[in-house]
């Protein structure tokens, strides 16, 4: 890097500036999100001391219990979006409907979908959690309320996706196509930072990140292949490290930046899988491909598949392109014998 400070704001105006049709909307929106971003951060660093840690007595549309947490980052991200004329429409895991742009305020060209806050079940441990978002141009009609069809889009037609890490710093990561940014908030004055320029993840990594209490559930195939990454085999690079934290950002994170691959399979717990298609696979799956990954559902690339509900779940297979290939080989093609 150079000496000089890119901001994030910055970083976006002068990308925007190879295209002389920008209207400064996605510049600004994005500063929503990324002051969003800050609150929650800002919450999450002293939810102990200000009582709103633990559980709700609600579930969620996942079938999850609702963390406070939840319910503030929920409320925040709509609160930070709704109003400046940037969006038509937003959808939220929290929510098991759209959330329409309310009335009062001008309606825009984008659509945002996110899941507030990640990995919240970790929260009252002090791991770290996240926030993901993407973001498509609508397809409905202009100055007519965003719909239904204009959240259910393919993960290829993203504009825009991202994601931000609360842990010993804020960090957001994001793409919109032309490589992976990572801002680091410098929290003396309250700025995104560039501090990871164009983030490329290696070809081959490291680590894998699973949960393997599920092993007895999933199908022999999946099996094989965690047995065969954990033998020994110095050529090959085996064995693979183990590294699961169970929020889905922090790991896709560090793998993103280390090289590795994060799987969660689908089981008999799960059959259809477990993670959400429009709130996390989708933006992860473009980052990861941005940075030179790949993501699949263990026969199709993620980003191609077309949504049939706002919480459709899928199988999630993403990491370094030659880690995601070899599990493939043992989902399709099962070329490798090992002894188990």
């Amino acid at each position: 890097m150079s000496g000089k400070i890119i901001t994030l704001t910055r970083h976006i105006i002068e990308e925007q500036r190879r295209f002389p049709q920008a209207t400064g909307q996605f510049t600004d929106l994005m500063n929503d999100i990324a002051f969003a971003a800050k609150l929650i951060s800002y919450h999450t660093n002293k939810a102990g001391l200000m009582g709103i840690l633990g559980e709700t007595a609600d579930i969620n549309v996942q079938g999850e219990i609702v963390k406070k947490l939840d319910i503030f980052a929920n409320e925040t991200m709509v609160r930070a979006l709704d109003h400046n004329g940037h969006l038509c429409v937003m959808a939220s895991e929290e929510s098991e409907d759209i959330i329409p742009i309310p009335e009062q305020y001008p309606l825009g060209k984008y659509v945002c979908l996110y899941d507030p806050l990640d990995g919240s079940s970790n929260i009252d441990a002090n791991v770290s959690v996240g926030t993901i978002f993407s973001i498509y141009n609508r397809i409905s009609d202009a100055d007519t309320p965003g719909t239904l069809a204009d959240c259910l889009q393919k993960g290829i037609n993203q504009v825009c996706a991202g994601y931000v890490v609360y842990g010993s710093s804020t960090m957001l990561v994001f793409t919109t196509g032309n490589g992976v940014h990572g801002f680091t908030l410098d929290p003396s004055y309250g700025e995104f930072i560039l501090s990871h320029p164009n983030i490329r993840t290696p070809q081959k990594g490291s680590i894998y990140s699973v949960n393997e209490s599920h092993y007895d559930y999933w199908d022999e195939n999946i099996r094989n292949y965690i047995h065969y990454i954990k033998q020994v085999d110095e050529k090959t690079g085996r064995p693979l490290n183990s590294r699961y934290i169970g929020s889905m950002v922090s790991d896709i994170h560090r793998n993103l930046l280390y090289g590795g691959i994060y799987l969660y399979p689908p089981s008999k717990l799960a059959p259809e899988g477990k993670l959400r298609l429009t709130y996390e696979c989708n933006p992860i799956a473009f980052i990861v491909e941005q940075a030179g990954g790949k993501a699949i559902d263990g026969y199709e690339r993620i980003m191609e598949i077309e949504p049939t509900s706002l919480h459709l779940r899928t199988p999630f297979i993403a990491g370094s392109e030659e880690d995601v290939i070899l599990f493939e080989d043992f989902v399709k093609q099962n070329r490798h014998k090992v002894n188990i």
